[in-house]
Formats: C-alpha cells, sequence, structure tokens
C-alpha cells in the first residue's frame, strides 16, 4: 500500500505543495523515482510501482498543477524548469545518491535533461515512449486536448472521455480505465467531474511552434538507458527511437505492438521488461 506523502516546491509566485506516493521501505537499497506524462499523474504507477517496491523504493510525483499537489497562482511557471525545480526539491527529501528513473512522456524528457547532467544521481533511465526529439505535429495533435476543462456529470462520463482520448494507449482493461477516472479526474464543488489538473498547464505548451530538440543532452547520457515504445506512437516516431540505440547511451528498445502514446506500463509483459533491466 502506497504512502502519501507532501513536500514544498517554491516557484517565483511562492510557495506551492507537491503530493507524491511512496511504496516500499525508506531504506531499502535502491529507490526508484516515477514521472508521469502531461496530464497525467502518480497514480499511473500504481500497478508497476506495487510489483517493484517487493524489492525497491519506489517514488512517484504528482508534477505541480496536477492530481493531489498545489495548482501554481501564475500559469506562466508551468515549465520545464519549475518541474526540474521541484523534482530536485523531491531528490533532496528523499536523502539518496542514486535513483532509477522511468519517465512516461514529459516525464521521460525531464528524465533526459536530468541524466545529462554532472554528476547526475541517475543510475538507470527508463524512457517511456519519450526521446530526445518530439515532431511539431504531434505537439500540435496533444494541445488540441490540453487545458480543455470539460464538465462531466459522473465519473462514467470520465471514463468514457478516457477510453476515447487513451484507446490507442495501453493495453488498458476495463479496470485500468476505472482507475485512470477515479484518479484523473476531480471533484468541482457543484458535485460535476473535471479533468484531474490545472488547464492552465496548456499556457506554455500550447505556445511551442517548434520540434522539441534534446540531441545534444541525449549524447551526454552515459548511464544504462532503455525505451519503451509504442509501435505506432507519433511522440516517439521509429525513426528517432531507432537513432537512440545508436548514440549517446546507446538504449535498449522494446517496441510494444499495437500501440500509440504511451504504453501503460500497468501489464505483465511491459513491468518484465522494467524488472529485468533494473536488476529487480
Amino acid at each position: 500500500m502506497a504512502e502519501r506523502k507532501t513536500l514544498q516546491g517554491l516557484s517565483p509566485c511562492g510557495f506551492h505543495a507537491l503530493s507524491y506516493l511512496e511504496w516500499g521501505h525508506a531504506d531499502s537499497a535502491r529507490t526508484i523515482v516515477c514521472i508521469h506524462g502531461l496530464t497525467r499523474n502518480a497514480h499511473d504507477f500504481d500497478t508497476l510501482a506495487q510489483k517493484l517496491s517487493t524489492k525497491a523504493r519506489v517514488i512517484a510525483l504528482d508534477l505541480v498543477g496536477r492530481g493531489q499537489s498545489d495548482w501554481l497562482r501564475d500559469p506562466s511557471h508551468y515549465h520545464q524548469a519549475q518541474y526540474l525545480a521541484d523534482i530536485n526539491a523531491l531528490l533532496a527529501r528523499l536523502n539518496v545518491r542514486q535513483v532509477d528513473w522511468i519517465g512516461t512522456s514529459l516525464g521521460g524528457l525531464l528524465g533526459i535533461v536530468l541524466a545529462a547532467q554532472p554528476n547526475t544521481p541517475i543510475r538507470r533511465l527508463v524512457l517511456n515512449d519519450a526521446g530526445p526529439f518530439v515532431p511539431l505535429a504531434s505537439l500540435q495533435r496533444i494541445a488540441m486536448y490540453v487545458g480543455i476543462d470539460p464538465i462531466f456529470a459522473s465519473q462514467t462520463q470520465v471514463e468514457a472521455w478516457y477510453r476515447q482520448v487513451y484507446s490507442l494507449s495501453g493495453p488498458f482493461s476495463d479496470d485500468d480505465y476505472i482507475h485512470l477516472a477515479r484518479h484523473g479526474s476531480r471533484q468541482r464543488p457543484n458535485g460535476t467531474f473535471g479533468l484531474g489538473y490545472d488547464p492552465s498547464i496548456s499556457l506554455n505548451f500550447n505556445a511551442l511552434a517548434t520540434d522539441i530538440n534534446l540531441w545534444p543532452l541525449y549524447q551526454m547520457i552515459t548511464c544504462p538507458t532503455m525505451v519503451i515504445r509504442g509501435e505506432i506512437s507519433d511522440v516517439l516516431p521509429e525513426p528517432v527511437a531507432k537513432l537512440m540505440t545508436e548514440s549517446g547511451p546507446r538504449a535498449v528498445l522494446h517496441t510494444i505492438p499495437h500501440i500509440g502514446h504511451v504504453p501503460g506500463l500497468c501489464d505483465a509483459h511491459q513491468i518484465s521488461l522494467i524488472e529485468q533491466f533494473l536488476g529487480l
């Protein structure tokens, strides 16, 4: 069972509470940090973390503006530098010299930045449908639903929305979709439901006008790296994934058939790939 904890982050507009989930024992020899995608939350890793926590301490953070973390007073600060500052505060709280990193989409991009730094604490890096180059076309597709603030009469309607938007992700069972809806929604004061993140996270994201290019940072990574890619993902195109195996840390690549953006990390096969790579 996970324990929910909090710490303080700091942005130019003041302090904010950051919420995270912790599985396993604080004195474990290994600590694994899991960071979710753009609109998601720490509960995306529930199934994976329960399995990994038999042999390691597992931490999953709600990035600011998501899940149970605070929303920023000034949405212009929803950007990479703020997320990295908050993650640094989390790493300081954990008080460990090394961590293994599992990052989905945005969480993977943040992992690339951190793993490229001198004296990085990242021992092994797992990139879930994330790479050093993200085409503008895929960013524009995501921008079509990031920042919308739909109103749902019930969590059943939220679940139906997730089934539509995440139809190419997973693979997800009925229980997985129920889990996504339960933890990926928030109840409004009038009893209706909204999505579980601050719609204003779209402010900077939707302003992106070029591809994301982190190749210079990727080339600086030296830790063992594994990439899990959805076969039909447009966020991590196949040529990019292939080049990741040939340059920088020369990542190990596993492609999940029939899946787009992103593999869910909640089925036995995907979990087994991570266990083997992390040596658990």
